[in-house]
Formats: structure tokens, sequence, C-alpha cells
């Protein structure tokens, strides 16, 4: 057989069947190791001596093969590659092909806690738990798994690639007032030594290693059914938490029924397996975790309360409960090949997630939070040079941390919006039945999804979908004007402004969606399949491109075109107004555009009613405040712009919360009054005395974060306490988004020596930096830290590389100098990146498109905003 020299793979000469795990001995205090066997039926597809698994930081210790012709013997030598995590077993006889064999390994590992892996959660309890429940120092623990996409290796010896299929028997010894957890449902229940019980689980479908899970804890749950029936009954769906907090979970456990139905019903495949899990994690190191019927979850993705949780937090639960449940047929019934083609996963099941809350709110009108967040936050990511092609070469599976990004979701997302519209989401949902029946249970490609709609449209998908798959980046269109007609031109955007020939070569297939006014607004669907074409018959009273933002690109109009286009917004959708905004702060930062043009632009919106719409105009008014920072004139002039913008709009909508108020509405005015800077003194001074009603729990955020902008060392302190006391599953990640609005080098010292403290969870470590970096008078003095302190940096993060890659990408890229950029690059020569190397490439390209951006158009947004009156003429 010919190697596949594009992936480091294991060797193929044996294929797993099914896995009996047994865990046991393990430990609750000091190194937390645990026992185990696992017995692996396997096929033999070519003679062997020897056989290759995954295995990291296990100690194996006696191996045995099995087999008809050879019988039982034991392995001669058991040897590890550490830097592969691969274990071989050598054995004396050679076993011949079409054999069935039963590969038994004994191991001991450990319950680590750098949530990977078979890990232990640290958590205050809710109520007084049983005295058996495991304790470290003042916290008790809880235990799950977290194995995408390399770390079932971590807990048992196996075959750990995603086309390596099998099913699982799970055992698993636990105290015996405690509740363990598995994919499938309890088998049966033994006891086992003093005090101990045995719980085995039910045989899992065929599916990845990195789909299973188990857990156990101090486990409390509450539980609806489906609607539909499934085998002839409705399923059971529950949501566990540990004890005292499964009254949070009914709001998750409301969405998660009924959106299991939906999926069944648009899929056209009922969910298949018996039951459906969800449980929230105190530790965790994503949003959550998509485990085949045991899904797993950080608490403020999960749990809500529905008297002090704030409401945005309500659209979270809902939509990571929906992303996650669509994994159970996107990924766990119907998975990648390999490790390249992971959009498969995310990106479907990021845009039918969105889908999915659609239908059950379509009050959130969530396609417009679609565009402001997920569309610009790709965008932001692929105008980089050290952007990714969607579908990225994937060598080695140990390199894959850093492809789970917005270009894996959010562009994949965005791409299949794009798609779906085109072919119309029907024809679209009829052609991803098709391709889940086609390949149930086993391993697809992206060709495979695009065969699949292909047939279901009559179009050929792979053909305009292949550039904006494997091909990095995205296109400018680019607008010229003559009567009766515009030109249009493609080029690669990049955000430096710099794109070079050998840059721009790839030829997008690019839905124009043109919107015009002529009779009563219409929409055509011609696509730019050239690089430049004409189009005639415009009506040159109205017409806009990319109607409702439908398509992943950007549109530089003719400056006197977009200011028309201001001034008749209400001829634009919301998607609209918030792609217009978007792009043209976007095109102001490459130097395509100006800033003078976005800010005469959205000077038309005071208006505005629409929350997506202004979360895009304070979002890019933020930003360019931020780069223009060392410019005293003009983010004071910029402030004031933004205060004049707000203002009519937060007067309007008031502090009060009013009963049966819509869920936008409330997301508005926390936003305006953030914005406005409305400090809100008074109620701090009462919500902290312990009138808790004096601040909505919405509030919190915007009331927060301006009293310890402005109210020094005694607001910073308050909060910081808040932190230490709040009960609320959100009031810690509140406390510390607010936290980093401090301004001294003292105050944030302080703080990041309390981030780094044990008092702040390694999980939500990022929350404090990313606010500090936002933060012009904070970001120099968090860089500083970092390099005075790399070894602890390096310590408390590195043990999860997705943690430390997102804890440095958010606390870098806020910088506006090009000598920033090189300081950067000179303190990390020579130092161990692996794992967060590509995020450090990212870092320094948006600081590089950061700086030029102020060098170029600093002077001139001062000019404007001294004309317009927003800054004095002296300066």
């Amino acid at each position: 057989m010919v190697p596949n020299v594009d992936r480091d793979i294991l060797p193929d000469s044996v294929s797993p069947v099914n896995y009996d795990i047994s865990l046991y001995d393990l430990e609750f205090e000091g190194a937390f190791g645990y026992k185990g066997i696992v017995k692996i039926e396997i096929q033999v597809r070519r003679p062997i001596k020897e056989i290759v698994v995954n295995a990291h930081r296990l100690k194996i210790y006696d191996v045995e093969l099995c087999s008809e012709s050879t019988g039982s013997q034991k392995a001669s030598s058991i040897s590890y590659d550490e830097r592969t995590q691969r274990a071989t077993f050598s054995f004396p006889q050679e076993v011949p092909t079409s054999e069935n064999a039963m590969l038994e390994a004994h191991f001991t590992g450990v319950i680590n806690n750098h949530m990977a892996g078979f890990y232990r959660s640290k958590y205050k309890p809710a109520v007084t738990p049983p005295e058996s429940v495991p304790a470290e120092g003042d916290d008790r623990l809880m235990f799950s798994t977290q194995f995408e996409s390399c770390d079932a290796r971590s807990a048992f010896p196996c075959f750990d690639e995603p086309n390596r299929k099998a099913c699982f028997d799970v055992n698993i010894e636990i105290p015996e007032d405690l509740v363990a957890l598995s994919n499938m449902p309890e088998k049966g229940v033994r006891s086992s030594k003093q005090g101990f019980k045995v719980v085995s689980f039910d045989r899992t479908p065929i599916m990845s290693t990195y789909l299973l899970a188990w857990a156990f804890g101090d486990f409390k749950y509450v539980e609806d059914f489906t609607r539909r029936k499934y085998n002839g009954k409705p399923m059971p769906v529950r949501v566990y938490t540990t004890r005292g907090l499964e009254d949070q979970a009914r709001f998750g456990l409301k969405n998660a029924s009924q959106v299991v139905d939906y999926f069944s019903e648009i899929f056209g495949i009922d969910y298949p397996l018996p039951k459906l899990d969800l449980l929230a994690v105190h530790e965790f190191s994503h949003n959550a975790m998509e485990n085949w019927g045991l899904i797993t979850y950080r608490t403020t993705a999960i749990l809500f309360d529905e008297q002090n949780s704030a409401a945005k937090y309500k659209n979270r639960v809902a939509y990571v409960v929906a992303h996650e449940l669509a994994h159970q047929w996107f990924g766990n019934l119907v998975t990648m090949d390999w490790w390249s083609e992971l959009w498969l996963n995310e990106g479907f099941a990021t845009w039918v997630g969105w889908l999915a809350i659609d239908h059950l709110y379509p009050e959130f009108e969530v396609w417009c939070q679609f565009v402001t967040e997920a569309v610009q936050t790709a965008q932001q990511l692929d105008s980089l040079r050290g952007s990714h092609p969607i579908e990225v070469p994937v060598k080695s599976a140990l390199d894959i941390e850093q492809i789970f990004d917005a270009i894996s979701y959010l562009k994949g997302s965005s791409v299949i919006r794009m798609l779906s519209s085109h072919l119309d989401v029907d024809i679209f949902l009829r052609g991803v039945s098709e391709y889940l029946k086609a390949h149930a249970y086993g391993n697809a490609t992206t060709k495979d999804l695009w065969t699949a709609l292909s047939d279901a449209s009559g179009k050929d998908v792979e053909k305009f979908m292949d550039p904006w798959i494997r091909k990095i980046g995205y296109p400018l269109l680019t607008v010229a004007e003559e009567p009766g007609q515009i030109g249009v031109r493609q080029t690669r955007f990049l955000l430096t402004g710099d794109v070079k020939a050998d840059e721009d070569e790839t030829l997008w297939w690019i839905p124009l969606g043109l919107k015009t006014s002529r009779q009563a607004m219409t929409t055509t669907t011609n696509a730019l399949t050239s690089k430049e074409e004409t189009l005639r018959d415009i009506d040159e009273a109205f017409y806009k491109i990319n109607a409702d933002q439908t398509g992943f690109y950007r549109t530089n109009y003719p400056p006197a075109r977009l200011a028309k286009m201001g001034v008749e917004k209400d001829k634009l959708s919301a998607e609209d107004k918030i792609g217009l905004v978007a792009d043209a702060a976007a095109l102001a930062l490459s130097g395509d555009a100006t800033t003078a043009g976005l800010l005469t632009f959205v000077s038309n919106f005071p208006d505005e009613t629409n929350y997506a719409v202004w979360a895009q105009l304070v979002a890019s008014l933020v930003n360019i405040r931020s780069i223009f920072a060392g410019n005293q004139a003009v983010v004071d002039g910029l402030s004031q712009f933004t205060l004049k913008l707000v203002s009519s709009a937060t007067e309007k909508i008031g502090w009060d919360f009013r009963p049966g108020e819509d869920y936008l509405t409330g997301q508005l005015r926390a936003l305006l009054i953030g914005a406005a800077g409305g400090a809100g003194h008074t109620r701090f001074q009462l919500y902290l005395s312990g009138e808790r009603e004096s601040i909505h729990p919405s509030l919190r955020l915007p009331v927060f974060r301006i009293n310890v902008a402005e109210g020094g060392k005694e607001a910073y302190e308050a909060v910081k306490n808040e932190y230490l006391k709040t009960t609320s599953i959100d009031g810690k990640e509140i406390c510390l988004q607010s936290l980093g609005r401090v301004q001294t080098p003292v105050l944030v010292d302080d703080f990041l020596d309390f981030q780094f403290s044990d008092k702040v969870k390694v999980q939500d470590m990022h929350s404090g930096s990313v606010a500090l970096a936002a933060n012009s008078n904070a970001r120099d003095s968090l860089w500083q830290y970092i390099t005075k302190n790399w070894d602890r940096v390096y310590e408390k993060l590195s043990g999860n590389s997705v943690v430390l890659d997102r804890y440095l990408k958010n606390s870098l890229q806020k910088f506006a100098s090009l000598e920033k950029e090189r300081e950067i690059a000179i303190f990390f020569e020579g130092k161990d990146t692996k794992g967060f190397d590509r995020g450090l490439v990212q870092v320094s390209d948006t600081i590089r498109g950061n700086a030029k951006y102020k060098e170029r158009d600093e002077r001139l947004t001062l000019e404007w905003l001294q004309a317009h009156g927003y800054a004095p003429s002296n300066v």
C-alpha cells in the first residue's frame, strides 16, 4: 500500500472494531491517578508482529494479543514516541491477515486539571454536598472528559484518528453516592470495594474516539421529553448540573428538546441515540463539546437564571445548545475524513445552529446578529496574510488546535449561508439530508457534500464553491459608476491594503445580489464570474450590491454613492446597513477608502432603532478610537462624535426595563448606555450596598465598566470584591470584563496578579485581558506584565494550547505601532511557540495594518472632526 504522504497517521495494518474500557482505583487527591484496562477488538488487515496505537502521558505495563492462530501472546516490548504520542507493541509471533483479534492493555493515567483528556473541575457548591464528594482545598470536584481533537489518547490507549471509527463499552468505578454519565444509557451497576460501585453503559454506535465521553460527580438533573416520537415513544432529554444549579438549566433544556425535534425533521433522519444528556462543566476551555449523547458545556453556555442573568446569555445558551445538537448529525453521524476538513463539522453546525434559533426565536432577528458577529469576525481574520483556507492542509493531528478558529467556524458558516441563499434553503437542506443518509456512521469529504448538493440543485456546486473553500482570503468588489451602468472588479482584500499580484490570482464566484428601487425594490441574483464586468441598465436612483449581506465579500462604492445611501438608509435592510458600516470601516483601515467617508456615512444614523446595526456602529467607532489612541485630540473628537450619535437614542430608550419588553430592546439599552457613558454612579453604590434591584442584570456590564474606568481604586476594589462574592453564573465573567477598564499601571498590575492567582479559573483568564487590551491606558502595561512574567504566564496557560493561543492573540492584537510589532517578534524569537505560532503571525499582521492606517489617516480624520465641530481647530 502507498503511504499517505499528506498525513502523519497510524499504520493501517489493523482496524479497531470495539473498545471495552474499564477505569478503576481512581485517586481523588494527591496525584489523581487511576488504573485502566482497555480491550480492543481489532481486524487484522495485513500480517503483523507489532501494533502502533496513540498514547500520551499513560504508563502501559501489560499488553496481550489474542488471536485464533497464535493464541494468547504477551508483548515482547512496549516502546513510546513522545513526539508523535504513539506506543508500539511488539509480539513474538505474526498474526495473519483477515483475522479478528483481541488486544488488551493495562495502563495508568492521571486525572489532570488542564481541561483536556480526562480531567477534574473545581467549583464552589451551591448547596451543601455529601461528604463523599471529592474536594481540593475549599472547592469540590467534578470529573469529565474533553477528547477533541487528540486527547482520547491521554485517557486510554487507542487509535485516535477520526476515520478509525469503532464502538465503545465504558465501565467506571466511582463513589457509590455519585452519578456517572456516558454517551449511552446506564446498562448496570454492581458493588465494588467498600463505598464504591462500577457503572457500566450500553455499547455506543460506531463513532470516532474524539466523541467518546464520560463524567461523574454530585449531579442532579431536570428532564423533558421530545414532542416527536423516536422508536415509537418520546425521548428523554436531560440537563445535568452539580447539585443546587439544576433550576438554572431549564431554559437550556427547553431549547434542547425542541431543537432535537427540529433537526430530526429538517435532516430527514431521526436523532439516532436512545437518550440525550447535556452537562454543565465548571471548567471548560471552549463553549461546549458535542460528545454523542452526552454534550458538555461551559456553565455560561448552558445555565441561565431568569432573575439574575444578563439577557444576552439567553441568546448564548440558545445558540450553543443548537450548535452542539447540530453536530449529533453533522460531525457525529457523519464525520469528516480528516482534520483538514474540520469545517465540515464546524461551519455547518454554526450555520444551522443560527437557523434553529431563527426558527425558535424569530424575534431575536439572528441573521442581523450573524452579519455583525460571525461575518465580521471571519472577515477580520481572513483579511490577514496569516489567515488560512477553510479547508487547510493538516499533516499531523497535533497541529489542528489552531484551526479551531473564526475561519473554520465563521467563514465556513458564512459561505454556507451564501450558498444556501443562492440554491434556496429548502433545496440546500434536501442535499444535506441526502449527504447524511449516504454517509451515515461513516466519514465524508467536502467533495461528498458538493456532490449531494449538486444532485439536489442541478448545479455544479463544486465548480463555484471550490475557491471559497480551498483558497485563502476573500474578494473586494470595487464599483465604478457611469451613466446607466456600473463596472465591478474583484480583487483580494487585505487589511494592510498592499495585495501583490501573486496574492491576487484567485477568481471567486461572487453572487452580486443587486438590489434596486425599480418596481418597489427588486433583487437580481446574477453572479460575477470574471475579474471585471459591466452591469448595464442600472437604476441610478438607488442600488445596493450584496443584498442582505449574504455574500462573503466587501464592496467599495464611490464616496458620493456611499454618502447617498446614508441619506437613503430607510431603503436598506438591517443586514444591508450592518454590511455598509462594516465595509466602510474596513476599507478605511486598508486605505481603499477613508475614515472621513465612514464618519460622513454613519452620521446619518442617530435615529436608528435596530440593535445589531447599533452594535456594528459602536464596534467600528470603538476600534477606530482604539487605533488612534495616541492622539488625544482625535480620541476626544471621536468620543464627541459618538456621544452625539447615540445621545438621542439613549435618552429615548432610557434606563428602565418595562414589563413585556422584547429581548432586542433590552440589548439595545445596555449597548447604548455603555456607549453614551452614562455612569449610573448612584445605582452602582446602591447595588454594592445590597440593593441588587438598583441595576438590572443586563446593565451590570456597562455600569460596572464605566464606574471602574472613572472611579479609581475604590470602584476597582468594589468590583473585584463583587467577583469574589457573586453566585451568579455570568457574574464572574461580567466582573472580569469590567475590571479591565482600570486606568493606571498600578491597578493593571494588581488586576493581572489577581487574574494569575488561584481566584480566577484558567478558562476565564482571557476575559479580563480582552478588556485590558481594548483599553488604551492599559494595553502597554498588559504587554509589559506578560514579558516580565512570561515563565509564570506560560506555566499557567500552556497546559492547554487553546487557552494560551487565545490569551496571547486577545492580549496583543490591539497595538498600532510598528515598533511594538517588532518588539513582540523579538520577544518570542527563540521561544517554543508551538501551539500559538500561527496566532503570533496573525497578531503581527493585525498590528502592521493598524499602524499603517494610523500613519495614513490620523491627520485626515482630525481635519474632518475639526471641520464638523467635534475637535478644536487649534490642535
